[in-house]
């Protein structure tokens, strides 16, 4: 069976991620990588990425139990500038390899951003772009955003049950972000932490 290797940031996991590897499911072994940023051994995280790894799995389980695999082999490691420039830095080729650790037989990346579709082909990581979804990841933290400072917001239409559940219990996070600045700098068309942007 192919492998579709699902490398998304699931920050928080909503019903667009859902459907998208609902469909994947329904011909390939699913194995989902959320992208997580170490600074030693403290995750970084901030406005862009308020929760941890260890939550967004338990999202994605909440989900889909275990139909799915949830791998942390997605991890960049401060200081993140190593990783550029792309294809020339022997460092995202490590990643690359990090992403394939463990994936045996025949596999494909997938994506709904034609950008990072194309520099997943430029790594040889054999991507798939689908269509973009209406509904982001980012739009709907900005409802829980909206939320937290105390104003009405839907934000919970637009993520399973189980994973509003999950959000709820991690409240005080979202509170904690709400009001703090975006602490990420955009580089290659992704965001990164500022923390450990060019440190260790």
């Amino acid at each position: 069976m192919t492998t579709c290797i699902y490398l998304a940031h699931l920050n928080p996991v909503t019903n667009a991620h859902v459907e998208i590897i609902e469909e994947q499911k329904k011909e390939n072994k699913v194995v989902v990588m959320p992208v997580r940023f170490l600074k030693g051994e403290k995750e970084i995280n901030s406005k862009s990425f308020p929760f941890n790894f260890e939550t967004r799995k338990k999202m994605i389980e909440s989900v889909f139990n275990d139909s799915v695999a949830v791998s942390s082999n997605y991890t960049f490691l401060a200081p993140f500038k190593k990783y550029f420039p792309p294809l020339i830095s022997p460092k995202s080729w490590s990643l690359r390899k990090q992403i394939l650790r463990g994936i045996d037989g025949a596999y494909f990346t997938y994506t709904g951003d034609k950008a990072e579709g194309l520099m997943l082909k430029l790594y040889r990581l054999n991507p798939k772009v689908g269509i973009r979804k209406s509904v982001s990841a980012t739009s709907v933290k900005n409802e829980m955003y909206t939320a937290a400072d105390g104003n009405n917001s839907p934000w919970k239409k637009f993520v399973p049950s189980s994973v509003a559940q999950i959000i709820n219990e991690n409240w005080e996070t979202i509170k904690k972000f709400a009001s703090e600045e975006d602490m990420t700098t955009r580089v290659a068309g992704m965001k990164f932490p500022k923390e450990g942007y060019n440190s260790k």
